[in-house]
């Protein structure tokens, strides 16, 4: 527990101090537009995740993180800018983890044939770790967030050695889409069988399509400096993707297929309160080992006492929830946030309550496939509500929730999360 909560400060405060950047005083007017300017550029792209250094610029992502599989996480990675190529591009990283004592990579490139449309094709060879049970969505590697507490916390992974080819297509400045054909090999790093025609699989190759659309019918664009920009942060937004996977293709294991769709939407009242309206859903069908299935983002580590438990809240995760207490094959999952204006206590000091409640519904037709792997339904609905107090210090605070209804546990210290925030302004 103390090397998780090292871990955890570490990480946040060199996230912290990342985001810091302060302009020193000029007493030249025409020095001080162009240090603003160029502080703004600077801004933008750590905001986007991304240290430029000349033609390449460094993905923070990879920098350092903390799991309990790899321990610590460490390396290098990014991508080639326009300094580079506006047609070509190359990306990749390398990372080593401390505890698995293994190194992790990947390569890639791409190149742009449709610059009106930012259409480009990608290549990628990768061996890395992926939590099991997580479903990310193609278009969402666009999209940035600084700190992700509930990678501290994952212990159930599996490995994959993937190559791909993909087609990211900008279809309207509202409507975004990725396409991507990949074969990946799966080695999960516990003890798991995927039971199948009298067969067991304890390691397994796949062959996929994914098709992903990523929708905001509400955002405002403008053309600035012969880019297209984002004025407006228009809601609700929406994300689709459907994954087809084909036995026998490239020597696939398993024919199966997934959709996963996402909506968020966003209030903002004249108090400058605003309230965030998440659901997310996903349903599998046909041959789906475990590692493609689903969780519902659990956020919670298996210990004895509410201290032992404690830990970094995450952003969209369920605090109350076990990891790996719950496993899916078709689930929904809506989070209710409200954010009261913040308590002007001083210029510096300025708390911020929100209230929280999130639910889950989940089903699995086929448990008995799964072998190796102990773990619960989501039959019945699972609910959660709470509180945080963010900004308390230096952009950390604190979350409380409790665990009620069909899966409210005995014991009643079981069903509280008490942790800490963290959030910092870009």
């Amino acid at each position: 527990m103390l090397k998780q909560s090292l871990a955890i400060l570490f990480i946040c405060l060199a996230t912290f101090s990342l985001a810091q950047n302060p302009i020193s005083k000029k007493t030249d007017s025409t020095k001080i537009a162009r240090d603003s300017i160029k502080k703004a550029e600077f801004l933008k792209n750590i905001g986007n995740g991304f240290l430029p250094i000349g033609f390449f610029d460094l993905d923070l992502r990879y920098l350092i993180k903390f799991n309990q599989y790899e321990g610590f996480r460490t390396g290098l990675g990014g991508i080639t800018n326009e300094r580079f190529s506006d047609r070509y591009r190359i990306n990749g990283y390398a990372v080593y983890g401390f505890k698995d004592e293994r190194y992790k990579y990947s390569i890639g490139g791409g190149f742009r044939v449709n610059k009106s449309s930012n259409t480009w094709v990608n290549l990628s060879y990768t061996d890395d770790l992926k939590e099991t049970g997580s479903s990310n969505f193609l278009t969402d590697k666009r999209f940035f967030t600084f700190f992700e507490p509930r990678l501290l916390n994952i212990n159930l992974f599996h490995r994959h050695i993937t190559k791909s080819i993909g087609i990211q297509h900008k279809i309207s400045n509202h409507l975004l889409s990725e396409t991507q054909f990949s074969t990946s090999k799966i080695n999960p790093t516990y003890n798991y069988n995927f039971i199948l025609d009298n067969a067991s699989y304890n390691t397994f190759d796949l062959s996929t399509v994914k098709l992903s659309l990523q929708w905001s019918p509400f955002s405002r664009f403008e053309l600035k400096d012969d880019q297209i920009a984002v004025t407006k942060d228009g809601f609700p937004k929406f994300t689709l993707q459907f994954t087809q996977g084909f036995k026998s293709v490239l020597g696939s294991d398993f024919n199966f297929s997934k959709l996963d769709f996402r909506t968020i939407q966003q209030f903002t009242h004249s108090n400058d309160s605003k309230t965030n309206i998440i659901l997310v859903a996903g349903i599998a069908g046909g041959e789906t080992p475990l590692t493609q299935l689903y969780h519902a983002y659990p956020n919670n580590i298996t210990k004895e006492t509410i201290l032992q438990r404690f830990s970094v809240a995450g952003l969209n995760s369920f605090e109350t929830m076990y990891f790996n207490e719950f496993f899916s094959d078709k689930f929904s999952t809506l989070q209710l946030k409200h954010f009261f204006r913040p308590f002007k206590i001083s210029e510096r000091f300025k708390p911020q309550l929100v209230l929280i409640s999130r639910y889950a519904l989940g089903d699995m037709k086929s448990i008995s496939r799964h072998q190796g792997v102990s773990f619960n339904t989501l039959n019945h609905l699972y609910s959660e509500s709470g509180f945080e107090i963010n900004k308390l210090l230096l952009g950390f605070g604190l979350s409380f929730a409790y665990r009620y209804g069909a899966y409210h546990l005995p014991k009643f210290e079981d069903n509280i999360a008490f942790k800490f925030t963290f959030n910092i302004s870009i």
